[in-house]
């Protein structure tokens, strides 16, 4: 059992599906990658944590490294289970207008994975079994078997989780965060670590807002508190509000990451709301 996160170690495993209606495959089976043995006592247990979030780093470095020479942008998309985040990605693919591959990260089920293979992009589901997080390990192992084109634009989609995922780099260009409107205004002040690492917050189901309880500017100051750079973005991935603003600022941020060689299509995303 990983001492990090109390996750567990039966075993990460990648399938790889293609995008349209070819079926899945699995190509391979790997361990957990930052389990460690129990250990006891509460000194021993900060320097085994430190030693697995070490690790990690490492892998990460190499991750970004690998990336940075390849001109690959990866955004590593968190939130909380029913955020909409899946539903976001799907439109994501269909309008972007360029390539997309995505790292599919949840426990159990190929679902999340067929509904994006199903919307055009080729997918690797990464199953952690009882781990609550993608990490760097894990995400090196998905990006071989996904093998994108340089230049590529990809999306890991973490499992859904406000905690864990935030403490592990995964070597990303970028970190987006989707929040609900129906999970309430507050999310930054009960998981700020998360929110404060992100680089872009999507604000996702405002078309929900006129019945719910949610106070959109009270959420804005929290957030800004945390980090006053941050975008923040409001959005319904059903409805589409808000879709362009998103889809600009992945376009410039793909363009900022692989060069001026790239073409941004449309304008770029505003700065925030």
């Amino acid at each position: 059992m990983c001492r990090t996160c109390g996750c567990g170690d039966d075993g990460a495993r990648l399938t790889r599906l293609d995008a349209g209606p070819s079926a899945a495959h699995d190509p391979a089976h790997h361990g957990h990658p930052h389990h460690a043995p129990e250990v006891d006592g509460g000194s021993r247990t900060v320097r085994l944590e430190e030693a697995v979030l070490s690790r990690n780093e490492e892998l990460a470095a190499g991750n970004r490294a690998e990336f940075a020479a390849r001109g690959l942008v990866v955004v590593n998309l968190m939130s909380s289970p029913g955020s909409g985040k899946t539903t976001l990605l799907e439109r994501t693919i269909r309008t972007l207008g360029r390539p997309v591959g995505v790292v599919e990260g949840d426990q159990e089920t190929v679902v999340d994975a067929e509904r994006v293979r199903a919307a055009g992009a080729p997918v690797v589901q990464v199953n952690t079994g009882s781990g609550c997080h993608l990490d760097a390990g894990m995400l090196h192992r998905a990006m071989a078997a996904l093998d994108p084109a340089d230049g590529t634009l990809v999306v890991v989609e973490n499992v859904g989780n406000l905690v864990c995922p935030a403490l592990f780099d995964l070597g990303e260009t970028c970190r987006a965060v989707v929040m609900s409107v129906p999970e309430g205004e507050d999310k930054p002040a009960k998981y700020p670590h998360m929110f404060r690492t992100a680089d872009v917050v999507l604000v996702n189901k405002v078309d929900l807002l006129p019945y719910v309880s949610f106070d959109l500017a009270r959420c804005l100051d929290l957030l800004r508190r945390l980090r006053p750079e941050i975008t923040v973005l409001p959005v319904s991935a059903t409805r589409g509000d808000g879709m362009a603003d998103w889809l600009g600022w992945l376009r410039t941020r793909a363009a900022a990451a692989v060069g001026p060689a790239l073409p941004v299509i449309d304008s770029p995303a505003r700065p925030g709301v």
